[in-house]
């Protein structure tokens, strides 16, 4: 229980915002992160999606770099398939030159996006295959300079850098929610980010499998495991539960292809969910959680306890969604002051 907390952020846009709005609750929340003590804050990548604005995490790490001074700040993550890998390399490599020994390169397979947008990104289907991405993620960090042992860079990583004098490279981490990306991280010997979050299914699986996998390289000595948690606290059950609605509107929205809308607000959530069939409902939501812990602080606390229990984590990172970035700041407050080791940088 004396694991790190770290946070993932999305910078989600509620109805009546405007980007500007999101990024800034973001940056908001980064800041109160960094003062409570949390050990990183990551932003996602996502795109052509009304309720998600962060859509450039190297972009936005700049400026959260800027505006925290202690915490660890990175990408959750780059979706590699996006991207080629010289881009998303001097990107990181000039992250670090600005912010030295501050910055994660989190990096992800799936593209966050419909494959129209993705190859729109790219300008090019090359590389967009699953059965592309552990070279490429290779080559990003050769072009890093950070060489995993046996494992090949391309001739074309070989032959270039990321930056000309480099002094320290940013902490890489493998993300997924997939026994592949659980057997590739322990296979380069990387740290490797479980997106429990996601309710799969496979949480103890993927991190058996990453440990069983596991191979020493220049970048670990052994195995280093962080699991993902949705969490959300509020004074009550009844009033977590209200405010963890538009979480749960928005799950149905992505997982049952219905049309996509900024994050509602919680009385718009409770009609909007009041309308389905109970039963429907009930099935959904049992398999598709959403806000998995949206309960009071204390009972928060054991929850994640018991999951870091359960899959031996060495870090925890906390996400949410929330229609409103003081319930979000809140959590992360609560959480901070209840966790071993954080309540005296909380307080």
């Amino acid at each position: 229980m004396t694991i790190p907390l770290s946070v993932l952020d999305t910078a989600p846009l509620s109805a009546g915002q405007t980007s500007a709005d999101a990024l800034a609750a973001t940056t908001r929340l980064a800041q109160a992160a960094d003062t409570l003590g949390y050990r990183r804050f990551w932003v996602a990548e996502h795109h052509a999606m009304p309720m998600v604005a962060s859509t450039s995490p190297g972009v936005l790490v700049a400026h959260l770099a800027a505006a925290t001074r202690d915490i660890r700040v990175g990408s959750g993550g780059v979706m590699l398939p996006n991207h080629p890998a010289l881009v998303v390399a001097e990107q990181f490599a000039m992250l670090e030159a600005l912010h030295p020994g501050r910055i994660d390169l989190g990096i992800g397979r799936a593209p966050g996006a419909n494959p129209a947008t993705a190859a729109a990104l790219r300008r090019t289907v090359d590389g967009l295959g699953a059965e592309d991405f552990p070279a490429e993620l290779v080559d990003v960090l050769a072009l890093l300079g950070i060489r995993l042992g046996p494992t090949a860079p391309s001739a074309t990583a070989r032959r270039l850098t990321a930056t000309p004098e480099a002094t320290s490279s940013p902490e890489p981490w493998l993300l997924g929610s997939s026994l592949f990306s659980a057997q590739l991280a322990g296979e380069l010997g990387l740290p490797y980010s479980y997106a429990h979050h996601f309710a799969t299914g496979r949480t103890l699986q993927a991190a058996q499998t990453y440990r069983q996998a596991f191979r020493p390289s220049t970048v670990l000595d052994a195995p280093r495991l962080m699991v993902s948690a949705s969490v959300l606290v509020a004074d009550t059950e009844e009033e977590a539960q209200h405010l963890a609605g538009p979480s749960r509107v928005m799950t149905l929205a992505l997982r049952t292809d219905r049309p996509l809308a900024p994050v509602v607000s919680p009385d718009e959530a409770e009609r909007l969910l009041a309308g389905l069939d109970p039963q429907q409902a009930a099935d959904f939501f049992a398999q598709s959680p959403g806000t998995q812990v949206a309960t009071t602080p204390d009972r928060a606390v054991e929850e994640l306890a018991a999951l870091v229990d359960r899959t031996g984590a060495d870090e925890l990172m906390v996400t949410g969604t929330a229609f409103d970035v003081a319930d979000r700041e809140r959590t992360l407050a609560a959480l901070a002051a209840r966790w071993p080791g954080m309540a005296t940088a909380a307080a």
